[in-house]
């Protein structure tokens, strides 16, 4: 049997996907990150989770890919080819992209592809003990799982390349200045933060979720105009639908919602 990588846990409407690889420092050979794309399939695929939490068991979040593991991969020229069960957990592949949030905890070291996971992600909670590095320009290669893009989108110009073209490594500070993390909080409350905002948002109405999702990607992929010109037909389905009725019955009994995701 292949080694546990991955472990999930589902609690509640949040599932839970750890790296398990610590000796490692969680670092991503082949077989890692494709049992991370089964987790992100299990997510995507299950009616009853609403939003990931990844994180990293041990000392540190993800020290980046296992270079020798991934050489093959690479000279290919081409992205991986994921099953039909699996999501792109960079989500570069438009047909395998999960479609609900991904909250992530992220302590000691991210580098390299850790970074372009959580680029990847919806909302970062980062220890102050964690050190960032998109070094592949010192290993004689650059980023392809996505840094290249989402950094300029994200962090701006001049942000993006500060880091990309140099390899420097940069705090949690200054992670949160560029946008790369929403939240810091002292090293080791990192996980019951993001657990905390995971949970908050499994509680709201789960169509309206993943449709806000789906319009911010539209704006980042596409661009403002057609972004402007799917908000009223995406929304004219979730009128329909019975979180949309205990969405207003809530509000006119002044109570909290229980959205069922339908």
């Amino acid at each position: 049997m292949s080694e546990q990588k991955i472990i999930t846990e589902k609690r509640g409407h949040v599932l839970l996907i750890g790296f398990n690889r610590p000796q490692k420092y969680n670092a991503f050979d082949l077989e890692m990150f494709m049992q991370l794309a089964d987790a992100y399939g299990q997510l995507n695929a299950d009616p009853e989770l609403r939003v990931g939490l990844v994180h990293g068991n041990g000392k540190h979040f993800h020290a980046g890919l296992e270079l020798p593991t991934w050489g093959n991969t690479f000279s290919a020229g081409k992205w991986l080819d994921f099953a039909p069960h699996q999501c792109d957990p960079c989500g570069l592949t438009p047909d395998r992209r999960l479609n609900k949030p991904i909250v992530m905890a992220i302590h000691g070291i991210c580098f390299t592809s850790g970074i372009e996971l959580a680029l990847a992600a919806d909302i970062r909670v980062v220890g102050d003990d964690a050190r960032f590095g998109q070094i592949e320009i010192k290993r004689g290669i650059y980023p392809v799982f996505g840094a290249t893009v989402r950094m300029v989108q994200e962090f701006g110009w001049g942000n993006a390349q500060r880091y990309l073209l140099t390899g420097d490594e940069f705090n949690a500070a200054e992670a949160h200045r560029i946008g790369l993390a929403q939240e810091v909080v002292p090293a080791g409350q990192q996980f019951d933060r993001a657990l905390e905002i995971a949970q908050r948002v499994a509680k709201q109405a789960p169509l309206g979720v993943y449709a806000s999702l789906k319009s911010s990607r539209i704006t980042m992929e596409k661009g403002f105009a057609q972004a402007v010109a799917a908000l009223m037909p995406d929304l004219q389905p979730i009128m329909a639908s019975e979180d949309a009725k205990e969405g207003v019955q809530s509000f006119v009994e002044r109570r909290e919602a229980n959205f069922k995701g339908r």
